[in-house]
């Protein structure tokens, strides 16, 4: 079965950023700068936060946008990175509707979601999971 991260309930989210962290922990890094997970406020504390995550679109404009094809569709939905053929031109994070597509500066190249669910894992209020979906059937 394919796996995509799901926001189980946005509400739920203090914005402590511990998904962000555990990201960023997947490159052996410390601090925020590679996560591809995104926690903003909405507002202020008392209206929240936005937990900001690749939906994993079955048609996903980040792809569509990348002249080089370094974006590949992912089974299921999303996308995998192919680093080599990325040239850095940035019109996959403006092609990406929920602003999911985050930027790594120092790579200058994006931070794509692998949908390892690792974030997930240290999120303390149960607002993220990663979730088994259903394989999209291309068939006539």
């Amino acid at each position: 079965m394919v796996k995509r991260l799901e926001v189980v309930d946005n509400n739920l989210c203090v914005g402590c950023q511990s998904c962000m962290f555990a990201c960023s922990r997947r490159f052996a890094e410390g601090g925020l700068a590679r996560s591809c997970i995104h926690i903003r406020s909405a507002g202020g504390i008392d209206k929240g936060f936005v937990v900001i995550a690749c939906r994993a679109c079955a048609d996903p404009p980040c792809a569509r946008a990348c002249p080089t094809g370094a974006l590949a569709v992912r089974e299921g939905g999303g996308v995998r990175l192919n680093t080599p053929l990325c040239i850095g031109c940035g019109n996959c994070v403006e092609a990406c509707p929920f602003g999911a597509v985050q930027w790594d500066d120092e790579q200058n190249k994006p931070s794509i979601c692998i949908y390892c669910g690792y974030c997930a894992s240290f999120c303390p209020y149960g607002v993220i999971a990663l979730r088994e979906i259903e394989e999209v059937s291309s068939g006539s």
